[in-house]
């Protein structure tokens, strides 16, 4: 059976590899991308979470997969689609999530991505919505969202329970995007 792969014009998304790890773990370390994320994460944190989203790939089908560019063949973050965690208003539905090295900012890619694991998403389970989560304060993610033309549910908005208390961060924010019918 051929290795999982979604396509767009830029982009490739695909399985995690062993070799993601030096990259992504960059990424991870990168204030300027954890700083609407929480603390900078080590290398082994990056690889438990690699190894998180190989083992829900291959137990579910999907995940926050390996993005990369098609003309560099450069891994630049992640985007897809897991089911949303406990204590969240999305425990259990299609919760869409991205991440991207910082210099990759501001070139579309993570509205390009995400775009296509929301039509992805409605071929595969047409009967469901998909939800997306940040903080607050993360405002880039919020304009993505509204790309999307997700809707933001307030009355949906919580407290995360795997963020410090004492966080700035702590505040989270639910979107959601009808299927297509």
């Amino acid at each position: 059976m051929a290795d999982f792969q979604l396509e767009t014009d830029r982009l490739v998304m695909r399985k995690w590899r062993e070799d993601d790890l030096g990259i992504f773990h960059a990424i991870n370390s990168d204030p300027k991308v954890r700083k609407t994320l929480g603390p900078i994460m080590t290398r082994q944190q990056v690889a438990d979470l690699i190894t998180w989203q190989q083992d829900y790939q291959q137990q579910h089908g999907h995940c926050f997969w390996a993005l990369e560019t098609k003309a560099q063949n450069e891994l630049i973050g992640w985007c897809g689609i897991i089911r949303g965690g406990e204590g969240t208003p999305v425990c259990d539905k299609l919760e869409i999530g991205w991440r991207l090295a910082f210099a990759q900012w501001g070139k579309g890619y993570v509205t390009e991505a995400a775009q296509k694991c929301c039509e992805w998403a409605a071929a595969t389970f047409p009967d469901e919505r998909v939800w997306a989560i940040t903080s607050e304060h993360n405002h880039r993610s919020r304009a993505v969202m509204e790309r999307l033309n997700m809707k933001h549910f307030p009355e949906l908005d919580f407290d995360h329970p795997k963020v410090d208390p004492k966080s700035d961060l702590v505040r989270h924010v639910t979107y959601c995007k009808e299927p297509s019918k």
